[in-house]
This record gives C-alpha cells, structure tokens and sequence, in this order.
C-alpha cells in the first residue's frame, strides 16, 4: 500500500489546483520472448538485432480527475486496468508518457502488499504508517480507528501470515482509508471479502466522498460503478476508448460485452434445441394494436440501443387499461406495454423482456415471458408480431426509465443472444393515488399482521 507524498512527472508551475491526477499519453511496454535464451540473444548481440515483440499494456492513455472525484476504471481481465493504478501509485515506470498526482496518496493494489508474514497485524499497522511517512506519535492515535474498522479480533496480535484473505483485505482496507489522504485508490482486492465487509466499505467510501476525497477504483461491479461514480474510464486491450459520465461509461462497456457473446454464440453455430416442452396456449382477447408496425422509435435523449439485429424493436408504448397512451402512471395499479417487433431472421423462438430501471440506471423489475414459464412460437423471417403485456406497478412514488429487449434464448434464462436491446426507451412519472396511501420501501407488497399478546409483568 504505498503513499505518495507530493508529485511527480509534471513540468513545475503548469499545476492545476483543480486537479488531482492528470494522465498525458501513458503508454508501458513490455518485451516478450518466445524462448528465454532470446532475451540473452538480444543483449549480446553485436547489430541490436531484435529477438522480442512488443506488448501494450498501457497504449497512449490520457485523462483527468479532478479533486473530489470518484472515477471508476473498467473493463476485461488483462485490459491494462491494474497496470494503470500501479503506475499512478509509483509501482510501476511508464514507458512514456506523464503522470501529476497532487497530493498524498492511500492505495490498496494488493492484499497483504508491504506486509511481512512474520509481524502480527498491529506490528504490520505501524511498519505501513512508517512506509507512509508516519511517525509512531502519529500512528498511535490512528491505531484504534484502524483495529475497529478491520475487526478481526484476537488474530489482531497474531502473524499475518496466519491470515484468510478476508483478513487480509479487512485490514489493508482499514490501515488505507484511516490515514491522512488526499487520494484513494483500489484495485479490485475488496471482492474477497464477506458481503457485511463490502457493504462497510462502500459505505466507508461514500463517506469519504461525501468529505471530498478523490477516489480511483478498479471495479467489475458496474452498478458499484454506476451509482458510486461520477466519472469511468473503459479500458481495452490497453487503450481507453470512453473516458466520462460514468453511466455513459457502463452503457458502452455492457453493450460491447453482449455484442461479443453475441459473436461467440454465433461463431459456435449454437441452435437451441427444443425440448418438446408444451407451449403455453395464447389468449388474444382481441387487444388492439396501438404502436406502429413501421419503425417508429428514433434517437432519445439518454436511450441506448445495441444488440446484433437480428430483429428490431419498431415502437413501444405504454397504455392504461382503455387503451390510451400514457407516462402518467399511478403505482400499484395495471397497465399495458405494447411493443412491435420485426425479425430479421428465421427462430425456433424468441424472448420479448420490458426492463423498469431506476434513473441511476439500477434494474428494479423485468417482465419476462419465460421467466413467468411461457414459450413464445418460432417466427420468421421478415414477420412482424406485437407483444402486449400486462403489468402491476407496486412501486414508490418516483421518475423510472423503460427499455425493452427482444432476445434468442441459447440457455433460457442463463445465456441469450441479444437481437435488440433499448434502455430509455420511456420516462414515466410513477404517482400514488392519494397523499394518504404512500408507502416507503421501494416496492409495495401487501402483509397479513397477526398480533398476540403471551405475557405480562404484574
């Protein structure tokens, strides 16, 4: 966990106190051999000749966070993410490029990093507050703060190398976030922890930003992303292809992620099978047709869309129970949405999903035909169907977001190809009926409350 006290790698007098880590065309090579005698080749040799390709780790990255931000690094395994952090912490040299960090810095790249498995853990608290540059006066009145937030009881005064990783992480976590930091930075070591331990420290850094510390984090946990940061960056195979609004940010890295597993399930030629499963008999009830058989939709403020295409979502609505449009609606009352769907090619069967989201873009709900155990018929190409379904809305007073999502079911509620997906498809006003039936949870679900009295003291 090293600290750093002060800057490096910037021209003096061109700082910017806004500004706490600036970024300027990073890039770190690595040399790699295919045998290791060719490294020995390589520095004997008389005419330089090369016996190495070149790896990029880090290929001409640039960015800013600005003090008081939590900016939230994502992307694949290997894409450069933790390369990125040790580089900003001083672990790592860049190749080229330049790095400004003002102010000291708290980080957490590893679990158990500058810690000696010989030392108990109280003994490792003070050997990392004097690697940070804390005298032993300082790190007294530190090291009760630091003991309570890890709460690992005895094993405190034990060798650390007796510790689980959770252990391990409890107490890296706590000596990193209970010292005097300007800046917060942690790679993706918190997952090893036990759900209470992650909920404290999500709560811990929302404490911190909320006291203005800058926060820069690894994180495969794109809601944690989402609804924690106020920037991202999207690394790939070394390159940052989105730096921004963090919502922005998840929405590219979730949209190439399923147009990937769309190019491999389609790779694989995987065809789904059926199973002689019995298809659930459809009632038509004569509902009429609101939406639009053409392609209606357009581009929307804040709407995403992605997906391979094999069909297309042509217009989507939501409608009272007379039929009329409506984005007025009242909560624990039904409705319907209605959406037309055209495919683009021949399919045993299909998967149509509304998706409610919250406008931090958290999913609360989904309406999902398998998931409520019916099997839609196989289409074909160039058919148009309109799938109508009705919905109960038991939820808090509040905006939402719509989206909607025509899928290929390879593994029926595990893994679908996405033909194509729209979140933000609809902004709706969710109201209660009356100031004097609100409730306060997120959603609303009706109890049976049964009260009997056993005993009492004469």
């Amino acid at each position: 966990m090293p600290m750093n006290n002060g800057n490096w790698n910037h021209e003096h007098g061109t700082q910017n106190r806004d500004i706490a880590i600036k970024i300027q065309n990073l890039t770190k090579v690595y040399h790699l051999y295919d045998k290791p005698q060719d490294r020995l080749k390589e520095a004997l040799n008389p005419f330089k000749k090369s016996y190495h390709h070149d790896f990029y780790a880090i290929d001409n990255v640039s960015f800013e966070v600005k003090k008081g931000e939590t900016v939230g690094i994502i992307g694949k395994n290997g894409a450069g993410k933790s390369t990125l952090l040790k580089m900003i912490t001083g672990v790592l040299t860049p190749t080229s490029g330049t790095i400004e960090v003002n102010g000291k810095v708290a980080s957490l790249l590893e679990l158990g990093a500058g810690f000696n498995p010989e030392m108990t853990g109280l003994e490792n608290i003070y050997l990392n507050g004097t690697l940070m540059g804390f005298s032993k006066e300082e790190m007294d009145k530190k090291v009760d703060a630091i003991v309570a937030f890890a709460n690992i009881g005895e094993f405190i005064k034990q060798p650390v190398k007796m510790y689980s990783s959770g252990m391990f992480a409890r107490l890296a976590f706590s000596v990193a976030i209970n010292v005097d930091a300007d800046i917060l930075i942690v790679d993706e070591a918190l997952s090893v922890g036990d759900m209470l331990f992650q909920a404290k420290c999500i709560s811990k850094m929302s404490e911190l930003m909320e006291e203005g510390m800058t926060i820069l984090f690894v994180s495969h946990d794109i809601h944690a992303v989402r609804s924690l940061c106020t920037k991202g960056v999207y690394l790939v195979n070394g390159k940052s292809v989105l730096v921004g609004d963090a919502g922005e940010v998840v929405d590219r890295y979730i949209n190439d992620d399923q147009q990937a597993v769309n190019e491999q399930l389609k790779a694989m030629g995987y065809t789904r099978k059926r199973t002689g499963e019995k298809l659930v008999e459809f009632n038509e009830k004569d509902l009429p047709v609101m939406v639009s058989l053409e392609p209606s939709i357009g581009e929307k403020e804040g709407m995403v869309r992605h997906g391979d295409r094999g069909a297309e979502i042509l217009d989507f609505g939501v409608f009272d129970l007379s039929f009329n449009r409506t984005n007025q609606l009242v909560s624990k009352e039904d409705y319907y949405i209605q959406f037309s769907i055209k495919f683009h090619e021949d399919l045993p069967t299909f998967v149509a999903t509304t998706t409610l989201f919250s406008l931090d873009g958290e999913q609360l709900l989904a309406w999902i035909n398998t998931q409520d155990g019916i099997d839609f018929p196989a289409v074909s190409k160039g058919e148009v169907v309109v799938v109508t379904i009705k919905i109960n809305l038991p939820l808090r007073q509040n905006v939402y977001k719509l989206g909607a999502s025509v899928e290929y079911p390879t593994i029926p509620l595990i893994q679908h190809r996405f033909l194509d997906m729209i979140k933000g498809l609809e902004v709706v006003d969710v109201k209660f009926e009356s100031p004097s039936k609100p409730f306060h949870s997120t959603f609303y679900s009706k109890g049976e409350y049964i009260l009997k009295k056993v005993s009492k003291e004469d």
